[in-house]
């Protein structure tokens, strides 16, 4: 074949995968799914009278951060502190009932509204990968929790404790609970499109992780997943996130690295009956991350979103961190 002949064919090819990327980038984004019940009806029953009001920090890029502060049973900070990361499209409000039964416990309690939701920010999406990691260490430093301190994260904020648990950052905290966490779509624990919960835009997603391969971060604003959130509650919620917010608000790809990494006290905990993740199959994925010894309870005739609302699940989330501050003080 002649050069030119080659240099012609090369260049269609070229040409066909740019075309193809581009199409991926403008046409594969996420559906919107049908409204999953079993995520908002729970929160219907929940008394918000006392929900603490909004305070904020100021992180490293001026951004004023919002987050809920519940002081501990009788107003001192003696048995340290936990600090709490919603799950995904939901802000602090979330996680009134959890931070009660702590505060109630006698810890000081902080409920974050993570960058992208809530009050912090536009909602759906941050500025670079890796700014949510930023931002944790800009509120304890500047906050500063009394220790020990506890990061408990549920769900995607689950995944993101195990994203700072396993990270650079592990020393932030002196120990980490992650209730019912997302681990990583190839993990035993994956029901595809969480039980219904999120679409994702795949074809986008593909296209942007080549384009971040190669340095290319422009287009990391483009959202690439949806949630199955009810018009009623849109306003409250966010309704999908961005290809960097969506990054940064789970374990690193490399998950099993993350969960190896983990140095400090830690323990998952998940409702048996989880509609979202496969809960059963926590024990083997932090077995095969060559973590077997971080404990996995299950909590019976618990859901997904019921884990933070149930008695028996705040309970058992009470007597996890309580296990988990005797092992940091040792």
């Amino acid at each position: 074949m002649k050069p030119r002949t080659i240099a012609v064919a090369v260049s269609a090819i070229v040409a066909a995968l740019l075309l193809a990327l581009a199409a991926a980038i403008v046409f594969g984004g996420p559906a919107r799914p049908k409204p999953m019940l079993s995520i908002s009806d729970p929160f219907k029953d929940v008394d918000f009278s006392a929900l603490p009001p909004l305070a904020r920090y100021a992180a490293r890029d001026g951004a004023q951060l919002a987050y809920r502060r519940y002081p501990g049973a009788g107003g001192t900070a003696s048995r340290g502190s936990v600090v709490l990361v919603h799950g995904s499209s939901a802000n602090s409000q979330s996680m009134h009932p959890l931070a009660q039964r702590f505060a109630q416990a006698g810890f000081t309690v902080y409920a974050l509204d993570i960058r992208g939701h809530g009050a912090s920010g536009p909602r759906g999406d941050i500025a670079y990968i890796g700014q949510l990691d930023d931002d944790l260490e800009d509120f304890v430093r500047t906050v500063q929790p009394a220790g020990p301190k506890t990061l408990a994260g549920f769900s995607s904020g689950g995944g993101f404790a195990i994203r700072v648990a396993g990270g650079e950052r592990q020393a932030l905290f002196d120990n980490y609970l992650f209730m019912a966490p997302y681990t990583n779509r190839h993990a035993a624990t994956y029901r595809p499109n969480g039980g219904g919960w999120v679409s994702v835009g795949m074809p986008r997603v593909i296209a942007l992780v080549l384009l971040n391969r190669i340095g290319i971060t422009g287009l990391n604003h483009l959202p690439v997943i949806a949630f199955a959130v009810n018009d009623a509650p849109r306003a409250e919620l966010t309704p999908w996130y961005s290809f960097a917010l969506v990054t940064n608000f789970q374990p690193d790809e490399a998950y099993q690295q993350n969960i190896r990494a983990i140095h400090r006290p830690a323990a998952v905990l998940a409702g048996r009956n989880d509609e979202v993740f496969v809960a059963d199959k926590y024990a083997q994925v932090f077995a095969d991350a060559g973590r077997p010894d971080i404990p996995v309870t299950l909590v019976p005739d618990t859901g997904h979103i019921t884990l933070t609302l149930s008695p028996a699940a705040r309970a058992a989330a009470v007597d996890a961190v309580e296990r988990l501050d005797g092992l940091a003080q040792h």
